[in-house]
């Protein structure tokens, strides 16, 4: 799936005075916001790095093309790389299910300015519901009190920013998580009207005609294929990857 990589860095905290908390490294309402799409692409299932917990992908096509060949020849890298995926995806999942939920507006503000910068976009996505008009009143209440505070401290001062950032961050992120939810809905339609169809290059050409299809149809197909492999599912997956050689003709976005 899609990922959103905010840019923005955050550490360990402690308390400060004028019980405001102060964090090594602040938001920064200066970094922009970016959204990254990280799939298996041409390599297939063996680079499939959904959550980009590997880091940046290389995207070039000679990249591509000898990580895949190193990945063919090599059984112990292959094993190494998928057991560094599953090992990193473990870990990520302990570590989400150890985090305590938080209950009111307040300590969900907190909650997502502590939280690592890898693990916001996930936050986000899970806390969505809650990210509703009861918490942009909290956050937009206190942002106006440490504006027009009369008397304001450097640690204010710090707090202002970070949630500054916290909120245009947070806008950024809806918008993004938002779009993709909907193209999400529109891809898993025009996929089951592809796997459906009893012509399908008919169809493509229709689709075409209706610009259904486009690198979202392309991302959730990839995963369908990656899963499919996970399943040691091959006819299923061979036709997948066949339909996916004739969706790369079509796509002009």
């Amino acid at each position: 799936m899609a990922t959103l990589n905010f840019g923005i860095a955050t550490t360990n905290v402690n308390t400060g005075a004028a019980g405001y908390r102060t964090r090594t490294t602040k938001w920064n309402r200066h970094n922009p916001t970016s959204i990254v799409c990280i799939g298996p692409g041409p390599v297939g299932p063996l680079s499939w790095d959904p959550e980009g917990i590997l880091g940046q992908p290389n995207t070039g096509h000679l990249a591509r093309l000898e990580f895949k060949r190193r990945m063919e020849k090599d059984s112990d890298a292959r094993e190494a790389f998928e057991r560094q995926v599953r090992e990193e995806k473990e870990r990520r999942q302990a570590l989400r299910q150890s985090r305590d939920v938080p209950e009111t507006p307040q300590d969900l503000i907190e909650y997502l300015l502590d939280t690592e910068a890898q693990e916001i976009e996930f936050e986000i996505a899970r806390m969505r519901p809650r990210l509703n008009a009861e918490f942009f009143s909290e956050l937009k209440s206190e942002l106006g009190q440490i504006r027009f505070a009369v008397n304001k401290t450097p640690l204010m001062d710090d707090r202002l920013a970070e949630l500054e950032a916290l909120e245009k961050a947070i806008q950024e992120a809806i918008e993004a998580y938002d779009k993709m939810q909907n193209e999400l809905i529109k891809s898993k339609e025009s996929l089951t009207k592809i796997m459906t169809s009893k012509d399908v290059k008919a169809t493509l050409l229709e689709m075409v005609e209706t610009n259904e299809i486009n690198r979202s149809l392309l991302t959730l197909l990839d995963e369908n294929i990656a899963t499919a492999h996970e399943a040691k599912q091959k006819q299923a997956a061979e036709y997948m990857e066949k339909l996916r050689g004739a969706l790369l003709k079509y796509i002009t976005v």
